[in-house]
């Protein structure tokens, strides 16, 4: 990998522990009104990461521009927090310091994670809707959470929207890919449920964080 990707592009891995703590309360997300919201069920939260611990935000609506988002942007959208028991794990701290340390952020960076759940419906169901896209961001990761009984799926990453991705990786549990949302682009593969009989879907987490003037190191 050359220099510039990497500086850009990071991969690495929760331990076991964290993915235990985190896991459970995928099971209780809930659909929204929004566009996508009967398959991708979601919670939201923002926060900060210092002393040790995990500082939860005020509750606000999360919006993109149409520019960043093609199929949901400029429109303002409502999710439930994250589950409060959760936000105070040892898991959720430490998947937010493997991020902000990623990205050198100060404690003062507020984060914004995404909890979501892809559920296949029938065929196969976009995991983004919107296709290669950036969002709007200086940094993101993308976590795996889980994958159950699903083909496809996979994070791929890409130089430029019109080139081919030079990584796709179907992200197991744990497995984290941190890039500069700013210099590179994104998407994934479609779901498919593997058995049609049984529910599949895909678990995982979206960290975001757009630095201020007081959030940048020398």
């Amino acid at each position: 990998m050359n220099s510039t990707l990497d500086r850009t592009l990071q991969l690495t891995q929760l331990s076991g522990q964290a993915v235990k703590e985190l896991s459970p309360s995928f099971d209780q997300l809930p659909k929204t009104d929004h566009a996508d919201g009967e398959y991708r069920l979601r919670r939201y939260s923002i926060v900060r990461v210092s002393n040790g611990k995990v500082q939860t935000m005020p509750k606000r609506l999360f919006m993109q521009s149409d520019e960043v988002n093609t199929f949901q942007g400029n429109i303002c959208r409502s999710f439930e927090a994250l589950d409060e028991r959760m936000l105070g794990s040892a898991g959720m701290f430490e998947m937010c310091e493997v991020f902000k340390n990623a990205n050198l952020l100060s404690d003062e960076q507020e984060i914004e994670i995404h909890q979501i759940r892809i559920a296949a419906i029938n065929g196969e169901t976009q995991v983004a809707p919107e296709g290669v896209h950036q969002d709007g961001f200086n940094h993101i990761a993308v976590i795996g959470i889980d994958r159950h009984n699903i083909e496809g799926g996979e994070f791929m990453v890409y130089r430029d929207k019109a080139d081919i991705p030079f990584l796709s990786m179907a992200l197991q549990q744990g497995e984290v890919a941190i890039l500069a949302d700013n210099q590179l682009w994104h998407n994934a593969r479609p779901i498919k449920a593997v058995k049609q009989d049984e529910q599949g879907y895909l678990d995982l987490f979206v960290l975001t964080a757009k630095e201020e003037d007081h959030a940048l190191h020398a």
